[in-house]
């Protein structure tokens, strides 16, 4: 990749690109120094190893674009081969197959043909791994297991989940105490003293990032919208990879501005053919992110609201730990049913919907466990129809176009009697 000294004149589009490839870039070369690399979990907090200066790469992103790129089939059979079961998170399969294949590349100095026809980024093997429970007990295993196949260090900061909102005192007192823990172990593994001054710069860089994205996500109340939801599901790579780098802050300031600079001169998302709005509960199709998009647009049906890119509003107050165990314990598919409701209840009436549509998400069983009772408790307070599919986050094998278009039509029906 060349470097660009001045992005300036870059356009949000070709921000997010240039800073996605310069992240794998900077983990690939990092291997090759010999300095640290994590695979960390997408809510993990980046803040403790980007102010020890390790190089981060995220799996649930890795495994993203590759099924985006439809590259996951190869990947999971992999996994499958080695027996993973089909039961397992899809993410989680994508990435062990994807660790068995740099191993094997590892050992024998050939690259497997399956590694080497993959669409996604390049990615090394880790040096350690850092996981958190706050959006789902599967990482924990998935984690562990990553650090028993590569024999590395395992960094897990327990979240307990939210029976009662507000979040009790204690709660947050025993996460900061688990940032401690992770901030020993740090000084552990790299054998240096932790750096206290970066992790304050890091702290203040995430806010920084999280105003932006917020400020990107709150344009779509407009209506006409300038901003299709669906692009979120884009921009979501750096809040998740960048998020304590001031990438993700540079290139979503572009991004609101632009929307921003739409909005003033009247340039909408589907100019001016938007018919209803939807609020889309749950995880993007990655392998048919295009076809799930033209379905909806083929209708008119905007999406302006979705609560997964908000599972990286984390907002807090630099230099307060325990303010900042509250923004990464308060996830909103980590609180009670009353507390999730309530979550998508303001999403749908702040992005001005008119119905929700729910993915019952076979891979991601926390998300998916309670869409019905949220779904009806939602209809209720909102007086918005409701619809669902089947699907799949990164597994193709598990979503029915067919259904899915059936599904949307009848959405749409229920939107346009109301």
């Amino acid at each position: 990749m060349k470097e660009i000294k001045d992005t300036k004149d870059m356009k949000a589009k070709e921000l997010l690109a240039y800073y996605q490839q310069k992240l794998d870039e900077e983990a690939m070369e990092a291997k090759k120094e010999g300095r640290l690399v994590c695979w960390s979990a997408s809510v993990a907090p980046s803040e403790f190893c980007v102010a020890m200066d390790i190089a981060m790469v995220y799996p649930e992103t890795h495994a993203a674009g590759i099924g985006a790129k439809k590259g996951s089939l190869p990947i999971l059979d992999v996994a499958d081969k080695n027996g993973y079961s089909l039961d397992i998170c899809s993410y989680a399969r994508v990435n062990l197959g994807y660790m068995e294949l740099l191993k094997e590349q590892a050992k024998t100095g050939v690259t497997p043909k399956e590694l080497e026809d993959c669409p996604g980024a390049k990615i090394p093997l880790p040096d350690l791994v850092i996981t958190c429970n706050n959006i789902c007990n599967t990482l924990l295993k998935w984690y562990e297991n990553l650090a028993k196949e590569l024999n590395i260090p395992c960094i897990v900061i327990d979240v307990p989940f939210n029976h009662t909102m507000p979040i009790p005192e204690y709660s947050k007192e025993y996460i900061a105490g688990q940032f401690k823990e992770a901030i020993r172990q740090l000084e552990e593994i790299t054998g240096k003293d932790f750096n206290y001054d970066k992790f304050l710069e890091a702290q203040e860089q995430t806010q920084k990032s999280v105003k932006e994205w917020n400020r990107i996500a709150e344009l779509s109340s407009n209506k006409p919208s300038p901003l299709n939801c669906f692009d979120l599901f884009n921009y979501m790579a750096l809040i998740v990879c960048a998020r304590s780098r001031d990438y993700a802050e540079i290139t979503f300031r572009k991004f609101a501005e632009e929307l921003e600079y739409n909005l003033e001169h009247e340039i909408y998302a589907f100019k001016g053919n938007e018919k209803n709005r939807i609020t889309w509960e749950g995880i993007a199709v990655w392998p048919y992110l295009g076809h799930t998009f033209k379905s909806l647009k083929n209708l008119g049906d905007i999406m302006t609201g979705s609560a997964y890119p908000g599972l990286w509003n984390l907002t807090y107050t630099p230099g307060d730990l325990k303010s900042m165990a509250e923004a990464y314990t308060r996830i909103y598919i980590n609180t009670c049913l009353e507390n999730k409701a309530k979550v998508l209840e303001n999403i749908v009436e702040n992005s001005k919907s008119d119905g929700v549509l729910y993915h019952l998400n076979r891979s991601c069983k926390l998300m998916s466990l309670l869409n019905v009772e949220t779904a009806e408790i939602v209809s209720e307070k909102t007086n918005t129809p409701y619809g669902s599919f089947d699907g799949d986050q990164t597994d193709p094998r598990n979503f029915s176009e067919a259904q899915f278009d059936t599904r949307v039509q009848a959405l749409t029906e229920m939107m346009e009697d109301k």
